[in-house]
């Protein structure tokens, strides 16, 4: 399972000219699922995600997480993260979880988010989403367990 997880001012999804969810202060987490992927990893992925320390202290160190900070997520189904773009002009998407299961285990994660104290908002799963951030810093991080 992979989040590429982005640090925001703000971020916001629309599908179909309807906005599905919106955040200020936080992170933007485009989800991935792979095949062979479970509850266990997406717990784990959770974990790494809503506790990863990327936002900074008062000596403007990296070091507090979105909760410490009061932030939000906005995750996002992303299935071109399990892409294979080792060989040739175009992805190969054989590494990606079915898409039922898929939809599956992204819900999981979600519900997973939700049952912390963070407000969580998503996208539509499947659906052709327009995503809009501004990203602060550039933060930008690839997680995968």
């Amino acid at each position: 399972m992979i989040a590429l997880i982005q640090r925001v001012s703000e971020a916001s999804v629309t599908v179909d000219g309807k906005v599905t969810g919106a955040i200020g202060n936080g992170l933007l987490v485009l989800l991935g699922v792979e095949k062979g992927d479970d509850e266990a990893k997406a717990r784990k992925l959770r974990d790494k995600v809503l506790g990863y320390r990327i936002f900074s202290d008062t000596d403007d160190k990296m070091n507090l997480n979105v909760q410490q900070v009061q932030g939000s997520v906005l995750v996002v189904s992303q299935f071109t993260l399990a892409a294979d773009t080792k060989k040739g002009m175009r992805p190969g998407f054989s590494t990606g979880a079915a898409p039922i299961e898929a939809e599956r285990l992204y819900q999981y994660f979600v519900e997973q988010c939700k049952a912390q104290p963070i407000t969580t908002e998503t996208g539509v799963f499947g659906a052709d989403m327009k995503v809009a951030l501004v990203n602060d810093g550039p933060v930008t991080f690839w997680l995968q367990v």
